[in-house]
């Protein structure tokens, strides 16, 4: 079911260049048969009132999905923060009841089904302006809230002042973290390269919510 309380889109950010696996569109890869881009969309997709692609190139190759796709609104691949603009841009244009966004990276294969639900509720109960996901002691800003009406100082940012990390960006406004635990299986487990694909290979056996 989505947020009842707060409606929010979901992005997907697979914008990245992926490097580490050669290269291509890693969310394509298949774990146990199915693509990491599926499993993320499968869980997400009922904790939002929609969802978006953020990915460069021809949009084509997403056509399966039958979501829309935004390219970033910066050059030059400027990282995650492109991604999450391209949201909050889409979201302004087309999605107006919608004063959120969530952001999580098409990479993630054991995204938590409660995700939306308890970002809000950390970020509503610190009075936050923002809320990002925690594990193991460690954040996940890529996977995170954030308001519509930051979009044009988020460009400002990216563009002007030519920021690219996160953690820069959000360390201007108050931040809250919502905390999950990482056994059997850490829900934002990355797959970045070769090795962290057969982890996950291994991992998806140990899910207690396949």
């Amino acid at each position: 079911m989505a947020n009842e309380k707060v409606p929010t889109l979901g992005v997907v950010l697979a914008g990245g260049l992926a490097r580490r696996m050669g290269g291509g569109d890693k969310s394509m890869r298949r774990i146990d048969g199915t693509t990491i881009l599926d499993r993320v969309l499968e869980r997400l997709g009922p904790q939002c009132d929609g969802l978006l692609l953020n990915a460069n190139g021809d949009p084509a190759r997403f056509d399966r999905f039958r979501l829309p796709v935004v390219a970033d609104p910066v050059e030059n691949y400027p990282g995650p923060l492109a991604g999450v603009l391209a949201g909050l841009d889409w979201t302004a244009a087309n999605r107006p009841d919608v004063e959120w966004i969530v952001s999580v990276a098409a990479d993630c294969p054991f995204m938590p089904r409660d995700l939306v639900e308890r970002l809000h509720r950390a970020r509503m109960e610190k009075a936050a302006d923002l809320a990002v996901a925690m594990s193991a002691g460690r954040t996940h800003p890529v996977i995170g809230l954030w308001q519509v009406a930051m979009r044009d100082a988020l460009r400002h940012a990216l563009v002007d002042e030519g920021v690219r990390k996160i953690d820069l960006w959000t360390a201007r406004y108050q931040v809250a973290t919502a905390s999950w635990p990482d056994k059997p299986v850490d829900p934002f487990f990355n797959v970045n390269t070769v090795t962290d694909f057969a982890e996950a290979e291994r991992l998806v056996w140990q899910l207690t919510d396949p």
